[in-house]
């Protein structure tokens, strides 16, 4: 057990003995500090994975104080591992996602960054460059698992990170979604059990369901992530195919794995000779000095990492890509039963582009900006909502998960909302299952302009209105 999950366990007790009561509040973390002889850090950690459960709620300057709802918490623990044999979603994802097309919304629930942040004329011109040198010999040069150079580019990313993959194992998808999609019927038949996170990215569970697989959904933590002991349990309780989660910038939940935990992780499923399929779409969206590894990184070597192009530089080229390790010829197969090939033209635009033209500085950029639009937003949220409302802030990313009082629910809110010209992505969106139905998920990458701040405040008058008629 980690320093600071020994804490928490510390403070749980003393919580459930009675030693703290409603609005108590707890030691400074300095005081917290000196008396447990753990680092400030440490102490910090334990601190916000309570405030995250439900355990002490904090305040700028105030300090961390023990939660109202502590009794709800000890009589009604959220079940770790959930099952579901039929999956049923499609539909209302479809209908959310709609809604964001409109222009004239103020869209929330947007799944990608603000199109603005990208360098649009460069990869204009390298579009251009590529259709000049487009060839009749092109389509079969480019077919699975793509394009040469452009595989040879994403190995040598690899190759910065400290990771050994070979162009060989790179197959080339339209976008991150069906090389997730392909990784995972490469090792699950219909009816399968597949472990996610609780919540978990609805693309997740659109695959699953049109696959015909059988979910376990793993008690996840908006700061810690997914609970290991639980995922064990899983693994010894299910005949498990396959695990589909994010190590980075998780969505909708926003945390990063540890590279403690990351390691923990790949070393429990390698003991059960469980598959990974890694969705890393955020990891170059990081906050900080240093990027996050992906869980490919420690040594598992049945893990399909896959990523795509779609968040850090242009989502309408749909390029994604899986470095499908011994995988990689059963994907190759598959989608020349699919989808044949990625795009031709876009694959020779990225190439040409990322050959050409200074991407790190792009992200650089793009990086700064997210995370001053974070800042931004979120400080408007904490000004405008309720005080009871928690936002979880996580580093790095463009989402930020707010969990609402549980009699408020986000389905009604999302629905007021859309009246409104606002739509924000409900918990729905994220679980077959209705333990997220007071939560929400918000795009912070857009400018924060006087019209968002209206619909801001719009959606804290909704929220009001529910509690109020609680």
């Amino acid at each position: 057990m980690a320093k600071y999950e020994s804490l928490v366990a510390q403070i749980k007790h003393q919580i459930e003995s009675g030693v703290w009561q409603t609005g108590d509040k707890l030691p400074s973390l300095r005081k917290q500090a000196e008396q447990s002889g753990m680092s400030l850090m440490t102490v910090l950690h334990a601190y916000q994975m309570l405030e995250s459960q439900g355990w002490v709620t904090s305040k700028s300057r105030s300090g961390y104080s023990i939660a109202p709802r502590m009794e709800n918490v000890t009589t009604s623990p959220i079940k770790a591992i959930r099952s579901i044999e039929s999956i049923d979603i499609n539909d209302f994802i479809f209908d959310v996602l709609q809604a964001t097309r409109n222009p004239h919304m103020v869209s929330f629930g947007y799944a990608y960054p603000d199109p603005s942040l990208y360098p649009r004329q460069q990869l204009n011109k390298s579009l251009v460059a590529a259709a000049r040198d487009l060839s009749v010999s092109n389509a079969l040069d480019n077919l699975p698992p793509g394009n040469d150079s452009l595989r040879s580019i994403i190995a040598k990313r690899y190759a910065a990170k400290g990771m050994n993959i070979s162009p060989d194992e790179i197959v080339i998808t339209a976008g991150a979604l069906e090389a997730l999609s392909l990784s995972l019927q490469s090792v699950t038949q219909p009816g399968d059990w597949v472990i996610v996170e609780s919540a978990t990215f609805y693309g997740a569970l659109q695959t699953l369901e049109r696959l015909g697989l059988k979910a376990l959904f793993i008690q996840t933590d908006p700061k810690m992530g997914m609970d290991l002991n639980s995922l064990e349990q899983a693994l010894q309780t299910h005949s498990v195919k396959a695990c589909w989660m994010m190590t980075n910038m998780q969505n909708p939940l926003g945390y990063t794995l540890s590279d403690e935990k990351k390691r923990a992780l790949v070393e429990l499923l390698q003991r059960y000779q469980v598959p990974l399929i890694e969705d890393d779409v955020y990891s170059e969206l990081y906050n900080g000095e240093e990027l996050p590894l992906p869980a490919k990184a420690f040594g598992h070597e049945n893990i399909m990492h896959c990523s795509s192009f779609s968040k850090s530089l242009v989502a309408g080229f749909r390029i994604g890509w899986v470095a499908a390790g011994k995988q990689a010829l059963a994907i190759q197969k598959l989608q020349l039963m699919t989808t044949v090939t990625t795009s031709v033209p876009i694959q020779l635009s990225l190439a040409h582009y990322l050959s050409t033209r200074n991407y790190e500085n792009h992200l650089r950029q793009l990086r700064r900006k997210l995370h001053l639009r974070k800042q931004q937003t979120v400080k408007c949220l904490q000004q405008h909502f309720p005080s009871d409302v928690l936002i979880h802030v996580n580093a790095g990313g463009y989402f930020v998960w707010v969990e609402l009082p549980k009699q408020v629910d986000t389905l009604k809110l999302y629905h007021d909302a859309l009246a409104k010209m606002i739509t924000i992505a409900p918990g729905k969106m994220f679980s077959s299952m209705e333990e997220f139905s007071h939560c929400f998920r918000i795009n912070t990458s857009f400018e924060l302009t006087e019209p968002r701040i209206r619909a801001i405040k719009m959606l804290s008058s909704l929220i009001q209105a529910q509690l109020n008629h609680a």
